[in-house]
C-alpha cells in the first residue's frame, strides 16, 4: 500500500465506532445489551453510534420481541466486514512505516 492513509475509513474514527465493529467482527451477532455492557457506553451513544453505522452499510441492526419484551441486535455486514479489514491494514501499514 503505497499511501497507507488512504485505506483508513472516516466512518471508524470515533473510539465508540470503532469498538462496535470490533466486537462484531469477532461475534456473528450481539445485541444491545451485550455491546454497551462491553464498550461500558451509554443507551443513547450506542444507539446513535450504531445508527450512524447502519446508514453507511456498516452494520445491519435487528429489533424483534422476544415474549413481550424488545430486542435488538447487531451485525456487521459483508461491506462493513471488509471495510474494517481495509481500516486495519492500514492502521498496520502506518505502523509499520513509520518508527
Amino acid at each position: 500500500m503505497k499511501n497507507p492513509i488512504k485505506g483508513l475509513h472516516k466512518e471508524f474514527e470515533n473510539r465508540i465506532k470503532l469498538g462496535i465493529m470490533s466486537v462484531l467482527m469477532v461475534n456473528d451477532t450481539l445485541d444491545f445489551n451485550e455491546i454497551k455492557e462491553v464498550l461500558e457506553v451509554t443507551d443513547g451513544n450506542l444507539a446513535s453510534h450504531a445508527a450512524a453505522l447502519e446508514k453507511k452499510n456498516m452494520i445491519r441492526i435487528t429489533k424483534k420481541f422476544i415474549g413481550k419484551k424488545p430486542n435488538t441486535s447487531y451485525a456487521a455486514t459483508d461491506h462493513g466486514r471488509q471495510s474494517f479489514t481495509e481500516h486495519l491494514a492500514a492502521l498496520e501499514a502506518l505502523l509499520k512505516n513509520n518508527p
